[in-house]
């Protein structure tokens, strides 16, 4: 589909094309309220996505990975590949219930790198979720 030529005054412009990512935040919008899961996300942020993702999770363990893709807003692939990460390293455990998933997050495991060792998954969720 071709831009829209414009013309105002002696300048002629064209309207951008939908952009596809503005097309996946309306659909995030259109599913949800307009929240802090919904709104675009920074460039970056202090948690990574297997945080986001672990984190929706243990808040919601019958989730499809599609939704759990629009609220981390990334790809419904990225989040299999990080449930698949978290899964063999041991951090969630994957029951098949009829024919969706439940994920239960192993809060007693303990964070991966070196300066946050000491402390567990438990204690990231509590301080995120309050």
């Amino acid at each position: 589909m071709a831009a829209k030529k414009v013309t105002r005054g002696s300048r002629a412009t064209r309207s951008p094309k939908p952009d596809a990512k503005s097309n996946v935040a309306k659909k995030a919008i259109s599913l949800k309220q307009n929240t802090a899961e919904t709104r675009p996300a920074a460039r970056w942020t202090f948690l990574t996505n297997h945080a986001h993702v672990l984190i929706v999770l243990h808040a919601q363990p019958d989730q499809v990975l599609r939704e759990v893709a629009v609220q981390v807003g990334i790809t419904e692939r990225a989040v299999q590949r990080i449930v698949q990460d978290l899964e063999d390293e041991g951090f969630i455990r994957r029951e098949k219930v009829g024919r969706k998933n439940h994920y239960e997050v192993l809060t007693d495991q303990a964070l991966r790198h070196p300066i946050e060792a000491h402390r567990h998954i438990g204690d990231l969720l509590k301080l995120i979720t309050g």
